[in-house]
C-alpha cells in the first residue's frame, strides 16, 4: 500500500523557516519524479516544486524561486522541502506528490500518489 507522511507543517512568523518531510512506503521513491504543491483557500493546486528521479533536473515556481530548496534522501525514501523567509503568500495545505515519470513534471494531473496535506501558516 502506498502511503505518504508528511511532517513540518506549522505556524512560522513571516521570515522564518520551516522544513516539511515527506516520507514513502509501499514503494521505492528513487523511480518517481516527486513533487511538492500547494493549495490556499480559494485557490487551485499550485506547483511549488518539483525534482526528478535522478535529481538531475528540478524546478521551482517563481513565486519561491530562492527561497525553497527540493532533496530527497533515497536512503529513508524521503523528500524534503527547505522554506525560508517565508511569506504571508506562502500560508496553504502543502502536499508531496509522486509521478510514475522520471523527468521533472509540473502539472499535478501527471502525479499518481499524494500525501494528506501538511498546513503551513505564515502569520505574525
Amino acid at each position: 500500500q502506498v502511503q505518504f507522511v508528511e511532517s513540518g507543517g506549522g505556524l512560522v512568523q513571516p521570515g522564518g523557516s520551516l522544513r516539511l518531510s515527506c516520507a514513502a512506503s509501499g514503494f521505492t521513491m528513487d523511480y518517481y519524479a516527486v513533487g511538492w504543491f500547494r493549495q490556499a483557500p480559494g485557490k487551485g493546486r499550485e506547483g511549488v516544486s518539483c525534482i526528478s528521479s535522478s535529481d538531475d533536473g528540478i524546478y521551482y515556481a517563481d513565486s519561491v524561486k530562492g527561497r525553497v530548496t527540493i532533496s530527497r534522501d533515497n536512503a529513508k525514501n524521503t523528500v524534503y522541502l527547505q522554506m525560508n523567509n517565508l511569506k504571508p503568500e506562502d500560508t496553504a495545505v502543502y502536499y508531496c506528490a509522486a509521478s510514475e515519470y522520471t523527468i521533472v513534471i509540473v502539472a499535478a494531473s501527471q502525479y499518481n500518489y499524494w500525501g494528506q496535506g501538511t498546513q503551513v501558516t505564515v502569520s505574525s
